[in-house]
């Protein structure tokens, strides 16, 4: 679509207090409104739409043309009802705001809401007229409301006068039950241009309109008085949508191979089991019982005989130490009795040796009364305990003599 500018021109005169538009003329305008800025925008990103007031103390630009949406539809709470609707110094206003838009390549648009009498003359008004058409200004006026004195005929002159090449509409609404914003959906205003993007508009707007009237909106929200965030939510959906397909074919994609390969494993293990018993029942009827005995029979055997060979080395063995023991006995028992009596010296060295250590500790009192001490319960001091240990060095004592006499003894033979 190409790219617009469009001044929307609101009545807000006294006459749009009526209730003849449910649920009033001014909301039923609002709504219209509302329904237009949003087509317009959505239509070409760099639309731009902008609002002014034709009534109460004068002509009021409240927003120039601009793409954001929401300061378009914010702009439109709380205007004040009043007064009474100056027609062409609304246009002209208007007229002056599109000069000076930002974007020169974008067409100048006026959208005319009429909902109240108009004062100026025909003649006014087609003077008006020619200086749009002069300067590639299109119009587009909404009749609804009063159709006193000459109302529609004026609308129809300054519409001859503005319009080139049927780029200018206009749309009488009667009063009725239908909705204002119903009646534009279909009109000249959204598809008079015969354009892709408004037409694409139109059905938009005709979606919405027929949720409303279907009881409710898509997401709860009002197209019409918010499409941004409509379409936010109406993406939002399908992308969760489309990832809730995504995941559900790749869980099935995973699940396939999964199942094929269970399957094949079953296959297996249940093969596999005949298989082996197959394979053992033929290998046993290969060898047979009579090989398998026989196994078990020598095997036996030659136990027996590795342990009587054992058995029999270990006692020759045996005997073999015993008689090199006589034959060295009897050749020099001299020899064995000196060794015998080296390993008793030996013996006896060691013994004195620790009993010797023994009667040293003893002999120190102090050591012996310092370990005493540190026994929970023992009072070295006691008696009994002087008696015990006085006992054990006078046997160490003996000891000591006695092992002197029992080596000059050993020692005269």
């Amino acid at each position: 679509m190409a790219l617009q500018a469009t001044m929307v021109c609101i009545d807000n005169s006294e006459w749009m207090r009526n209730g003849d538009y449910r649920p009033s003329r001014f909301q039923s305008q609002a709504d219209a409104v509302n329904l237009i800025c949003g087509a317009k925008t959505q239509s070409n990103p760099e639309n731009t739409v902008g609002i002014l007031t034709m009534a109460g103390k004068g002509v009021r630009v409240l927003v120039t043309p601009t793409s954001d949406l929401g300061k378009i539809l914010a702009c439109m709470h709380g205007l004040e009802v009043g007064g009474e609707s100056n027609l062409s110094s609304a246009v002209q206003v208007a007229h002056l705001a599109l000069k000076h838009r930002q974007n020169k390549q974008q067409r100048q648009r006026i959208v005319l809401f009429a909902g109240s009498a108009i004062a100026a003359d025909k003649k006014a008004l087609e003077v008006i007229g020619k200086k749009l058409k002069k300067n590639n200004v299109a119009l587009d006026i909404i009749d609804f409301g009063e159709d006193d004195d000459g109302k529609p005929e004026k609308l129809e002159a300054l519409l001859n006068a503005v319009n080139s090449n049927d780029n200018s509409h206009i749309v009488h609404v009667p009063p009725g039950p239908n909705v204002l914003s119903d009646v534009l959906i279909s009109s000249a205003v959204f598809t008079g241009d015969g354009e892709a993007g408004s037409s694409f508009a139109a059905a938009a707007a005709a979606g919405a309109a027929a949720a409303a009237a279907a009881g409710g909106f898509e997401f709860g929200v009002d197209p019409n008085l918010d499409p941004e965030l409509a379409l936010a939510l109406r993406v939002s959906m399908e992308e969760e949508r489309a990832r809730q397909e995504a995941a559900a074919k790749r869980a099935a994609e995973e699940a396939a191979p999964k199942a094929v390969h269970v399957g094949q494993g079953q296959g297996r293990t249940s093969g596999d089991v005949p298989m082996a018993g197959a394979t053992r029942t033929s290998a046993a009827a290969e060898r047979g019982p009579d090989l398998t005995e026989d196994e078990e029979s020598l095997l036996e055997q030659a136990l027996a005989m590795s342990m009587s060979d054992g058995g029999v080395a270990s006692a020759s063995t045996t005997s073999a130490s015993d008689a090199g023991m006589a034959e060295a006995s009897g050749e020099d028992q001299d020899l064995a009795f000196a060794v015998q009596i080296s390993r008793q010296e030996n013996a006896g060295t060691s013994g004195g040796t620790s009993a010797s250590d023994m009667n040293k500790v003893l002999a120190d009192q102090s050591f012996v009364s310092s370990i005493l001490a540190s026994l929970p319960g023992v009072d070295p001091n006691d008696p009994s305990v002087r008696d015990v240990l006085a006992s054990l060095q006078s046997e160490d004592v003996n000891e000591e003599q006695q092992k002197p006499d029992s080596k000059s003894r050993d020692a005269d033979p």
